[in-house]
């Protein structure tokens, strides 16, 4: 059995649920490339939590965990099964902390918004493992590391945030895709890629200590954190690939990375 790649997708609006634009085509192009996992295990900034939790329904809900959108958003349904087994198999893997099970929480549109594009079937199990908001992020890199064997055994890990996130900078007149990103906001993004495309996990778990820049474009961590499991997931020496690289609003990237694919 081939070992599954690691994904981190940049969600952006929830409106990339419904809209035709080039990120929606840069995660179906990404789609195309991969062989169908048994499960999915998803780490979504949109849930967080004191402590570290795994969801366990069978049918997991699909949750609108947004305000102000057209109704048709609040419309869509996911419908992916869930995985009791592959969130049993977590709690055991992982040893750095306590994993709870979880059968309330369902898939919030960080999840949801953008793997309904590359399984648009639903045909594919679903398990969300929650940001704990108390761990540091070295804490978390640890526990990426504890589930990378998941790799091997047919499920695909993704992570679902934004590089550069910070809606109160958002300027409505540069929200077309691939609009000019701040100075700031593209001086933080180089700075990530860079390290990034390094496998340089412990410089970017530390990088808002590097100035303005970095904490402008991370002022809270929920949205960045996922990337981190995404490299804590990679091994050295795998083909990574950056896509959907643009950005959104001028404070809003857009930026998307596959490893080992």
């Amino acid at each position: 059995m081939s070992r599954q790649p690691v994904l981190f997708l940049g969600h952006g609006s929830p409106m990339n649920a419904i809209e035709e634009n080039v990120y929606v085509d840069g995660f179906r192009k990404i789609a195309s490339q991969l062989t169908k996992p048994k499960a999915i295990l998803c780490i979504s900034a949109h849930w967080e939590a004191s402590g570290s939790r795994v969801t366990t329904a069978l049918m997991p809900r699909t949750i609108h965990d947004f305000g102000g959108f057209p109704q048709a958003l609040f419309e869509v349904q996911y419908p992916a099964p869930g995985s009791p087994e592959l969130a049993e198999e977590i709690s055991r893997l992982v040893v750095s902390t306590a994993v709870s099970a979880d059968a309330e929480w369902g898939l919030d549109h960080g999840c949801w918004s953008v793997v309904k594009h590359l399984y648009p079937e639903a045909d594919v199990p679903v398990v969300q493992l929650s940001i704990d908001y108390r761990k540091t992020p070295a804490q978390h890199l640890a526990l990426a590391k504890e589930l990378a064997v998941l790799r091997d055994q047919n499920v695909l890990i993704i992570g679902s945030g934004n590089l550069v996130h910070n809606l109160r900078a958002i300027t409505w007149d540069r929200m077309e895709p691939v609009s000019e990103p701040f100075d700031w906001a593209a001086e933080a993004s180089e700075g990530m890629k860079k390290r990034i495309l390094e496998y340089d996990s412990e410089g970017l778990s530390t990088i808002t200590s590097l100035g303005k820049a970095y904490q402008l474009a991370i002022p809270t961590p929920e949205h960045f954190l996922p990337i981190l499991y995404v490299l804590g997931a990679a091994s050295k020496g795998e083909t990574m690939t950056l896509f959907n690289d643009s950005f959104v609003g001028g404070s809003l990237s857009m930026t998307s990375v596959s490893v080992g694919l």
